[in-house]
């Protein structure tokens, strides 16, 4: 891993880089953009460029892994590498981008940090750079690999659109060239391509919300907001039956186990639909475990897949279901009102937990299940977005 002349000159410049590590990826963003446009506009996610997301996720990694180096220097954070890995893979990330990044990286490094960068400190970082980028890009190559693809998307056509809410829709695809699907796992996601009107080609991941035979299925959130979502609204207002997508293979590190113990299912929002793909894996396959399903809503109508939840955990045999409404458009009860709880619930310390929904949600129900005996390990969990929680411990 690290060299110990490395490690001992990161060790010692963590906290400086630390503290502007938030400004040195703006800046770095904005050089990766002015010197390569095409980027932005068709690989980067303009909306998380705007928003700072995806430079605080950026930031929020490389202070990750470094501390990683530091602090446990037998060890490497497989975990964090292979959740960005999965997103890279199902964009379509090639080794020779890393080159470019690193590039603007070290840049604005210099540009912030000044006379601070010296030699030494400039090959301490450029260490730690490496061994990440070298890390994801060997992941990445074995995704690929296992995929049959380089990150190219398929064409795909628009079998069936299905509202599930007033802001919520489901798309049923079909390969284009009428060949087989490629393999996936429930919980995976896919990338989505769509040419906008300034011509952009702007990419979305969306996890897969169903196992349809002969198929893929995605339900897609209307962003709204100032800005609005780019491609979720062109999703909604221009894509029905008939029209063609670009797609990539199926991508993604958190995937439902097969085994026998008990699992959490837990999700909020629009985290629903990878948990909906797990939930109908579950009952496709006759699983007798114990299943606790959750979820949690502004209310009844804006629920997505509200009937198939309720039918699919009636489906099992050892299924409960427990769902909360923070505006209850009919009469519940005042356990079941408000935000998920979990507190509430028996959930077994051997569970095995999966979460998908906001990150106060998510951060809440591991706070609760990490009190219950459930292991830190066996929470699992899905953002949709840069993850702003990587690397954290809580």
């Amino acid at each position: 891993m690290l060299s110990e002349k490395s490690a001992q000159t990161v060790r010692a410049t963590l906290p400086a880089v630390g503290a502007a590590i938030g400004e040195i990826t703006g800046s770095s963003y904005g050089r990766l953009f002015a010197a390569h446009p095409e980027l932005l506009r068709d690989l980067f996610n303009r909306g998380n460029q705007a928003a700072g997301t995806q430079r605080q996720a950026l930031a929020g990694s490389i202070a990750a892994f470094a501390t990683a180096l530091v602090e446990h220097p037998e060890q490497r954070p497989d975990a964090m590498l292979a959740r960005i890995a999965h997103k890279h893979a199902s964009l379509g990330v090639t080794a020779e981008q890393y080159h470019v990044v690193h590039e603007h990286l070290f840049a604005a490094i210099v540009e912030i940090l000044g006379e601070a960068v010296t030699p030494e400190v400039a090959a301490a970082w450029d260490e730690v750079y490496w061994l990440m980028a070298n890390a994801l890009i060997a992941v990445e190559q074995r995704l690929y690999e296992q995929s049959g693809t380089r990150g190219e998307r398929r064409p795909y056509v628009v079998a069936a659109r299905t509202a599930e809410t007033a802001d919520v829709a489901t798309f049923l695809l079909h390969p284009a060239d009428g060949g087989p699907v490629p393999a996936h796992r429930p919980g995976q996601y896919v990338s989505v391509q769509v040419e906008l009107p300034d011509g952009a080609r702007q990419i979305r991941q969306y996890s897969l919300s169903g196992n349809p035979d002969g198929g893929l299925q995605i339900t897609v959130k209307r962003v709204a907001g100032d800005p609005a979502g780019e491609v979720s609204t062109h999703l909604h207002r221009h894509v029905d039956q008939g029209a063609t997508l670009l797609v990539s293979a199926p991508f993604g590190d958190v995937r439902l186990d097969d085994g026998d113990r008990p699992v959490l299912l837990a999700s909020a929002g629009i985290g629903c639909t990878p948990i909906i793909g797990m939930l109908g894996h579950l009952a496709e396959t006759g699983a007798t475990r114990r299943v606790i399903a959750v979820h949690g809503d502004r209310q009844e109508s804006a629920h997505a897949f509200r009937e198939e939840f309720e039918q699919l955990v009636a489906k099992l045999p050892n299924a409960e279901a427990h769902v909360w409404y923070e505006r209850p458009e009919q009469e519940r009860p005042a356990d079941r009102t408000g935000r998920v709880d979990l507190t509430g619930l028996e959930v077994p310390a051997d569970a095995v937990a999966y979460l998908c929904g906001p990150l106060p949600f998510m951060r809440a129900a591991r706070t609760q299940l990490l009190a219950a005996g459930v292991p830190a390990a066996d929470i699992h969990y899905e953002v949709f977005g840069p993850d702003l929680w990587l690397g954290q411990d809580s």
